[in-house]
């Protein structure tokens, strides 16, 4: 079977935990996690819902697979109303808490109401409760960490928790589990902090024993884990320079966002490279690079551990951070780097240090500093805003002020908490804002790859690269290459990778498997995992149900193919270097086709026949 068949409903408001079983004719057509959540949540919440009221709902799901020995089985996602976008929001993360949840019996927790005083939900197999947390509410989750494994006595407990700046408001706040590793994007931790909860501390020893075919599972188990293990880039690239083997390559594509995306080249890149991470530094002769690190069940091992100078600017004073804590991978190197104009690799790994250790997004803190940075550029900003400080482009002083600034939520860190479409509008250029439904770009210029430029206007958590990872096919030629500098026949391929995605996701395992993997690879591991007959082609029309269930519930909260669009620096600026040079983003092109690909109306709606076809609720 491998799904546990258990759901955990915890109503903060009543301050009752229950079990219930768990719909198996819904987990037939969603699998699991990200779409099985989904199904889930837009049965229960209104899509009008304020996402910061009592109302919405906070599911923490993982997929059949996860907790199995699967490679990469350990993932498991946040699924609610996103504040940051007031779209559905789907937030993605590794660690062990996932397959804790799994090995506890849970396929899901839904946390509903909130608590009239700070609570964490404690979770051992069968037994949950919700304990009082007033000696961690206001902590940082490091120290949330640190506190409750004291209190349990337990070095095997698996933590969730959401730091000072989803307390504070911070829009973009993320729950960040295994000190770590994060659902980082949308505002999940601020729904959380809502809600009056501060952390999840799972501990399961019941292990996933219900594996339909146990032989079978482990013969195709290791067989595509020695896929994996043989590829170029799942065998040598990520476990050796992680996601950051990308910087310099996306730099020599010339679709490097560089200054709040005025440029899409960033001279500085290399400083910031994973190569860099792996040389000694002059001042005390080691790298910043200390080693690479796994989640649960994984092979590949892309994770960063990093160690800063000691002596540099921002930690000479904090002891705190002169230990080792998750390295820069490439999304938030990029952000809190290129975007910014900062090159500094030290100061880059700080600031990362502060979104790990109080829950914030770094690709929109990046992002939204960007865009500050921009508008303090053309004086709409001053010092007089930001107590002295000159947020100039290039400023790493400038950078890890604001980081610790957002971290507490004090001064001007409480309108960088708004996201950059918040803050560009409070400020009067709304213009400057790099967002897509309200969501900041990742770290790829649209311009110089024309499929994300779609795969962005059309995501439905708003801009991610991770609901259609066109990269992989226009920059590095899987599953095929396509010239990323033209827009026929991408409208087809971004639906293809998204409905891809969408059932990945579903699953419990990584999405960077799908370097090496296709759903080929997948279905035999499903099939021997769960109950029923899982093939390519049901995976893949799961996936496209999934999209189209979390498009119906945008359409229902009040998005139209208005959003489906880009800023119009992308739209009307040419690309000013490198292989993009003169280009602008094609969208105009492209996305009529990807309606017409989707079943939907020439307006971007779902057509009764599409409603039909799979399957969806009224």
């Amino acid at each position: 079977m491998s799904w546990s068949g258990n759901v955990l409903r915890v109503n903060l408001t009543k301050g009752t935990c229950t079990s219930e079983p768990l719909n198996m004719e819904w987990a037939r057509e969603y699998i699991g996690q990200r779409g099985l959540a989904t199904r889930y949540f837009v049965e229960e919440v209104d899509p009008k819902v304020d996402p910061l009221a009592p109302e919405n709902h906070l599911i923490f799901a993982t997929g059949p697979l996860t907790g199995t020995m699967a490679s990469t089985g350990g993932r498991y996602s946040v699924i609610t109303k996103g504040p940051l976008t007031g779209a559905i929001a789907c937030s993605n993360s590794g660690g062990f808490l996932g397959a804790e949840l799994r090995s506890a019996g849970w396929d899901m927790v839904i946390l509903e109401g909130k608590s009239a005083k700070p609570v964490y939900l404690y979770i051992e197999n069968d037994k949950a409760e919700l304990l009082a947390a007033d000696e961690i509410w206001g902590k940082s989750v490091w120290q949330t960490d640190e506190i409750l494994h004291k209190k349990h006595q337990d070095p095997q407990l698996r933590i969730a928790a959401c730091g000072r700046a989803a307390e504070t408001g911070c829009l973009y706040a993320a729950i960040v589990n295994d000190l770590h590793r994060a659902a980082g994007r949308s505002g999940v931790g601020a729904v959380m902090a809502s809600k009056n909860l501060k952390a999840l501390a799972v501990r399961g020893t019941k292990g996933v024993g219900n594996i339909k075919d146990p032989a079978r599972f482990m013969q195709t188990t290791t067989e595509q884990k020695k896929v994996l293990a043989d590829h170029a880039v799942t065998g040598e690239g990520l476990p050796t320079f992680g996601t950051q083997v990308l910087m310099n390559v996306i730099n020599e594509s010339g679709a490097l966002p560089t200054r709040n995306m005025r440029e899409s080249q960033f001279e500085g890149a290399h400083n910031i490279s994973a190569e860099q991470m792996a040389e000694p530094r002059k001042s005390d002769g080691k790298p910043n690079l200390t080693r690479n690190a796994a989640c649960f069940a994984c092979t590949i091992a892309c994770g960063r551990i990093s160690t800063i100078d000691k002596g540099h600017f921002t930690v000479e004073n904090k002891p705190q951070y002169w230990g080792n804590s998750g390295g820069l991978e490439y999304e938030a190197a990029w952000a809190l780097g290129a975007d910014t104009g900062v090159d500094d690799l030290d100061a880059l790994t700080y600031a990362n240090f502060l979104c790990n250790e109080d829950g914030f997004d770094p690709i929109t803190f990046g992002a939204t500093v960007a865009a500050a940075m921009e508008l303090f550029e053309i004086g709409a900003i001053t010092t007089e805003h930001t107590g002295g400080v000159e947020l100039k482009f290039g400023a790493a002083a400038a950078l890890t002020w604001a980081a610790e600034k957002v971290a507490t939520g004090e001064g001007f860190g409480a309108d960088l908490a708004l996201g950059s479409k918040r803050l560009c509008e409070k400020y009067g250029h709304p213009e400057l804002s790099m967002t897509v439904k309200g969501q900041e770009f990742p770290a790829y210029d649209p311009r110089g790859i024309q499929g994300m430029g779609l795969a962005y206007a059309t995501s439905n958590r708003g801009a991610c690269h991770l609901r259609g990872y066109t990269v992989a096919s226009e920059i590095l030629g899987i599953p095929e290459k396509t010239d990323p500098l033209e827009t026929d026949g991408k409208a087809g391929l971004v639906k293809a990778f998204q409905d891809v995605t969408a059932a990945w996701d579903s699953t419990g395992l990584c999405l960077f498997t799908s370097f090496a993997w296709t759903l080929d690879n997948v279905a035999p591991q499903m099939d021997a995992a769960c109950e029923g007959e899982w093939t390519a082609d049901r995976l893949l029309e799961a996936g496209e149900r999934i999209w189209n269930l979390e498009r119906d519930f945008n359409a229902k909260a009040g998005f139209t193919a208005a959003d489906d669009t880009l800023p119009p620096r992308l739209l009307e600026e040419r690309a000013k270097s490198g292989p993009a040079e003169g280009k602008v983003t094609g969208l105009a092109e492209m996305l009529p086709e990807y309606y017409q690909e989707r079943g939907w109306t020439a307006d971007g709606q779902i057509t009764d026949e599409t409603r039909s076809r799979l399957g969806l609720p009224a």
